[in-house]
């Protein structure tokens, strides 16, 4: 029997401080026009999987090392999407130098696909691209949220700047396993690994079943918190049962435009009122009607723009899709709890209080 693969790790956490398009009509099939250049095989990640059950996210991964390997995993990616019936037309989101190469391959059958630059797709925050493609899925996706998506994350860009970053795309990557499980999307992720490397290419693997290696959400994200955080510097502000004005204000006196220092005083209370309100748990749905109450003790530090929070809260929070599922409102807004925090805020981290009772939300605004 074969031994199982042993199983890459997740780069570690940096222990610095900061850091839809129209549709068009689908064609009827995809084909490769004629190229003088032999195409090159890309490496798929496993052999081709059985079709998934209705309803259930089907989330695949791709490595490839050229242009020519990009378009010869696209191009039958993308006429499987063609051929799916009640599907709209399916969406490459990719580099758009390589866009540019599968518009030519394809041809004619070009008119059938929604083309999307990783560039325009990719933005901001993990956080912010969970937003985005439920956003996408909402508005365009057919029934049950059929649609194909190939995506090519953007590693040359703010995904792939630090191992920081790094670790909340593989967040990210993971938890798309459970936020996108009710839907039956197809997503293939496509990995340069010109730009994404050896380490990011081995721990992508693990979020991905179609993968030998491939580990449960909550025991990657487990592991992924399992890193420690920086400690405060020694002349963190301590701050006591602050309220949203108190934040603020401080907010302010450490570089905050008053538009910034706002939306951080309005992300840090976001954050820690869902579980210091007596609110009973089974009517907590981060609604507007929450009050914003002073908030438990808290140490703030940095400069604008890295202006950094960090708050204990009574609650130990175990749930890893915590503020990453998405609330019935399109776009940010007060009530959302750590759902809105996560969204206007460049990294929000989770650990367990040393104590073991409670936790430590820390916030971090750019």
């Amino acid at each position: 029997m074969t031994a199982e693969p042993t199983k890459p790790t997740v780069p570690s956490m940096a222990a610095d401080p900061a850091e839809p398009a129209k549709s068009a009509e689908p064609a009827k099939s995809a084909r490769p026009a004629k190229s003088a250049r032999p195409i090159k095989s890309a490496e798929p990640s496993q052999q081709a999987q059985p079709a998934p059950p209705p309803g259930t996210f089907d989330h695949r991964m791709v490595v490839f090392g050229s242009d020519d390997a990009f378009v010869a995993a696209a191009l039958p990616f993308l006429a499987e999407g063609l051929a799916a019936p009640d599907e709209p037309p399916p969406v490459a989101i990719a580099d758009p130098g390589r866009l540019a190469l599968l518009r030519e391959a394809l041809g004619t059958d070009a008119k059938g696909i929604t083309f999307v630059p990783h560039t325009e797709w990719y933005t901001g925050s993990a956080a912010n691209a969970i937003a985005q493609s439920a956003g996408y899925l909402a508005a365009n996706a057919g029934p049950g949220g059929r649609i194909h998506l190939l995506m090519e994350p953007h590693w040359a860009g703010r995904a792939g700047r630090s191992a920081r970053e790094t670790t909340e795309w593989i967040r990210y990557e993971s938890l798309a396993n459970l936020l996108f499980a009710p839907f039956a999307t197809t997503a293939l992720c496509a990995y340069d690994t010109r730009t994404a490397g050896p380490a990011i290419v081995d721990a992508a693997r693990r979020a991905h079943p179609d993968t030998p290696v491939y580990e449960q959400p909550a025991r990657l994200v487990q592991e992924l918190d399992s890193v420690p955080l920086p400690p405060p510097p020694s002349d963190a502000e301590r701050l006591t049962a602050p309220d949203r004005d108190t934040l603020r204000e401080r907010a302010r006196a450490r570089g905050l435009t008053p538009g910034d220092a706002d939306l951080f005083a309005a992300a840090v209370t976001e954050a820690a009122t869902p579980y210091t309100s007596s609110i009973p748990e089974a009517a907590t749905s981060y609604a507007s009607s929450i009050p914003a109450p002073s908030l438990p003790e808290a140490l703030l530090w940095g400069e604008a723009p890295t202006c950094v929070c960090e708050l204990r809260v009574p609650e130990r929070i175990t749930d890893p899709l915590a503020g990453f599922v998405p609330p019935p409102a399109e776009v940010p807004s007060p009530g959302q709890g750590l759902w809105f925090t996560r969204q206007v805020c460049a990294y929000v981290d989770i650990r367990d209080a040393e104590s073991g009772d409670g936790s430590l939300i820390r916030v971090q605004y750019a």
